[in-house]
């Protein structure tokens, strides 16, 4: 690095195969209206669900491409609903062992896994390291840095409560991808937004995407159209 130049230091951004493809997008959006630098690892299984909830074919030769119409998607699925710049986003594809965020010594904020399937939570808790997300969440949790997991299943069984529980005693975050009602929510935009706003809450990010408790009762009602 050249004197007088300021380090990239991003937010590591990791999407799984779980339902909640969404989640991911506003955080993303977020991330980087809030002038964050991102790396963006998608998992293979998560390029299935994004497919089928989205119909877009994420592929690793046109990422920016593929991204840039994700992001731009609204929760209902209307494209063109967002505008988003990706020149501070940095892709890595999930069977690159030899990427950036496999290694300690990369620079890096934190972490967020959203959402987190019940398989990743598992691979991430016992160390599995079977591809880039996975490893990326262990070199976060072993240097100490930001782990955020947005865990999306229902129900959850013993074993997944237990390795969620192993990631608290790590140090991670465990944000589930719960939205609430009480910010008067009237679209669907509305409920991924709150999820994403609690993501980034956990992880120190300072964002607008929802209306913050303030202790009086009712606040979250809308006048009557």
């Amino acid at each position: 690095m050249n004197a007088g130049e300021t380090q990239r230091t991003p937010w590591i951004v990791g999407v799984s195969g779980a339902s909640g493809t969404p989640y991911a997008a506003a955080v993303l959006r977020a991330l980087l209206d809030a002038g964050e630098s991102v790396d963006l690892v998608v998992s293979r299984a998560s390029r299935l669900t994004l497919l089928d909830e989205t119909g877009i074919a994420f592929r690793d030769a046109h990422w920016r491409e593929d991204l840039s119409e994700w992001l731009a998607r609204g929760a209902d699925g209307k494209p063109g609903t967002f505008t988003v710049d990706l020149d501070r986003v940095r892709y890595w594809s999930a069977g690159d062992l030899a990427a950036g965020p496999s290694s300690g010594s990369y620079p890096a904020k934190g972490m967020l896994i959203v959402p987190a399937s019940t398989a990743c939570v598992a691979g991430v808790a016992l160390g599995l390291s079977k591809d880039l997300l996975q490893r990326a969440a262990s070199v976060t949790l072993k240097e100490g840095r930001k782990l955020v997991v947005t865990v999306r299943e229902a129900p959850l069984d013993g074993g997944t409560l237990r390795h969620l529980v192993a990631l608290d005693d790590a140090g991670a975050a465990v944000v589930p991808a719960s939205p609430g009602f009480y910010a008067g929510a009237t679209h669907i935009q509305d409920l991924v937004d709150f999820v994403a706003g609690r993501v980034l809450d956990a992880a120190g990010v300072g964002h607008g995407l929802y209306r913050r408790w303030r202790g009086e009762l009712g606040g979250g009602a809308r006048p009557p159209r």
